[in-house]
């Protein structure tokens, strides 16, 4: 009886901590969902590079160096990026692309990766290559992001190759704060 109780002490505990961390990342997934839920996709687009090179006949432009995208409090930082649009009419933004050390904010969050697609006709966010969520000290490290504007969901996973924190290939890690105990 004794051993059993040893047993199932570390067991208990075990579980405890899987609850727990269960627990965290639905309030991280719960966090960003009402963060992201008042995001307005149709805002305005604003952009800011140290080049700007438009081909008008393939419908894009192309943006490098120090490329800096704003809509509404999102901000995209990146190396390069093209802009793909229709004109038909008037010029409408169809989806972004953007590559080299990119990363996007948004109040206390801050998402990082390789690259990054912006598909404004889905208002999907979609980055790749060794991604990094912070919020506060809480962090999310996976291979891809991917972030529903519609429902303020986002998602993490390993695919894309990336290294996680823990320095595995293809395995989401993290770290989540717990509330301090008096």
């Amino acid at each position: 009886m004794a051993n059993s109780f040893r047993i199932a002490a570390p067991l208990r505990a075990g579980l405890f901590g899987l609850v727990l961390a269960g627990s965290a990342l639905a309030g991280w997934q719960q966090l960003s969902a009402q963060a992201l839920a008042g995001f307005n996709t149709n805002a305005p687009v604003d952009f800011d590079a140290d080049r700007i090179e438009l081909q008008d006949k393939q419908n894009r432009v192309q943006l490098t160096g120090n490329v800096i995208i704003r809509q509404g409090d999102l901000t995209l930082r990146a190396a390069r990026t093209t802009v793909a649009f229709t004109d038909v009419g008037s010029l409408q933004i169809q989806r972004l692309d953007a590559v080299g050390n990119v990363v996007v904010t948004r109040g206390d969050e801050r998402a990082s990766g390789s690259a990054a697609v912006y598909d404004f006709n889905r208002r999907v966010i979609t980055m790749s290559g060794a991604v990094n969520l912070k919020r506060g000290a809480d962090t999310l490290n996976g291979g891809r992001l991917v972030i529903d504007l519609n429902t303020g969901l986002s998602s993490v996973d390993g695919r894309g190759g990336g290294r996680t924190g823990t320095g595995q290939s293809g395995r989401v890690s993290g770290t989540f704060t717990v509330p301090k105990n008096n």
